[in-house]
């Protein structure tokens, strides 16, 4: 039996639309570069290894920056430049380097096309709880709204982010469907939330918890999520 197409369609974006760990491994490594040119002292007592353990001990710490990775970075930065004896006021400078790496992801292919695509059906979103700047990308004009858990309040998988990218699109939970690459934030907190959830499953993971979360669909690009939403939606 075929149902009508939904109204909304959100996405998560990193891992979903762009992979993103080669991505921070550069970012980290052109973050570094800047602080052996500008802030040596910082450099000359941490490695990238170090600054990472001390930024996990910081989270560990105080939870709280699970909402915003960046504040983190931050802070570790901070604590690294006072411990370094470096001026802090360049931590600023530092991230906005950090950022410009970070945000030079290569959306895959199927990406802009696909987008393109359901354009044309549907109203797009994002709910995301990383840093990704789609204006910065250059995606933005793709989507009708974005909602990211550092500006939220919240992260995924609480319900309440995802109802919050539905109400952005004016539409109800049940006329949306998520898209994203995570079992368990993505697609169980989506589906808690009131969408129905397709798992993007780009590089053949095994859904290792299938008596706790079944996606509505499987697919591994957006080309196969159009196809499902022909399939199922008249």
């Amino acid at each position: 039996m075929t149902r009508p197409w939904p109204k909304a369609v959100l996405f998560d974006l990193d891992d979903t639309l762009w992979p993103i760990a080669p991505v921070i491994i550069e970012a980290e490594k052109i973050l570094y570069a800047w602080l052996a040119r500008h802030a040596p002292r910082v450099a000359q007592q941490y490695t990238i290894e170090t600054l990472r353990q001390a930024r996990l001990e910081l989270l560990a710490s105080r939870p709280e920056f699970q909402l915003d990775l960046g504040a983190l970075r931050r802070a570790g930065l901070i604590a690294a430049f006072e411990q370094a004896g470096e001026d802090t006021a360049k931590v600023e400078l530092a991230m906005v380097e950090f950022f410009a790496a970070r945000n030079a992801v290569i959306p895959y292919d199927d990406v802009v096309p696909g987008l393109l695509r359901l354009k044309s059906r549907v109203l797009i979103g994002s709910v995301t709880n990383g840093n990704a700047d789609l204006e910065t990308i250059g995606l933005a004009r793709h989507f009708h709204a974005s909602v990211a858990a550092h500006s939220f309040g919240k992260a995924k998988p609480a319900p309440e982010i995802f109802q919050a990218g539905c109400a952005a699109l004016g539409v109800r939970f049940s006329e949306a469907v998520y898209v994203g690459d995570d079992l368990l934030l993505d697609v169980q907190g989506a589906q808690r939330a009131g969408l129905r959830a397709v798992w993007m499953n780009r590089v053949g993971k095994r859904n290792e918890i299938p008596h706790l979360v079944q996606p509505d669909a499987e697919v591994t690009s957006l080309d196969g999520l159009i196809a499902w939403l022909r399939r199922e939606h008249h």
